[in-house]
């Protein structure tokens, strides 16, 4: 069963998602997809998938140097 996790992040442009796809992709795998809304107030991050836990996506993105916090 797939799992929709919703993030509220600093990602704003384009370009630091493109910095943040290899990342992404990694971590999500085959098994699950992720996209970015750029036009919502909190830059939604939403990842669907079957094994990932937020706190490996938070961390992810604060290794990058963005603000990531899971909406509940």
């Amino acid at each position: 069963m797939k799992t929709i996790l919703v993030f509220k992040t600093s990602v704003h442009q384009k370009d630091e998602v493109k910095k943040l796809r290899p990342w992404l992709n990694k971590l999500v795998n085959t098994n699950g997809c992720w996209n970015f809304d750029l036009e919502d107030c909190d830059k939604i991050l939403r990842v669907e998938t079957q094994s990932l836990h937020a706190p490996a996506i938070t961390s992810l993105l604060k290794n990058q140097g963005f603000y990531c916090e899971e909406l509940h």
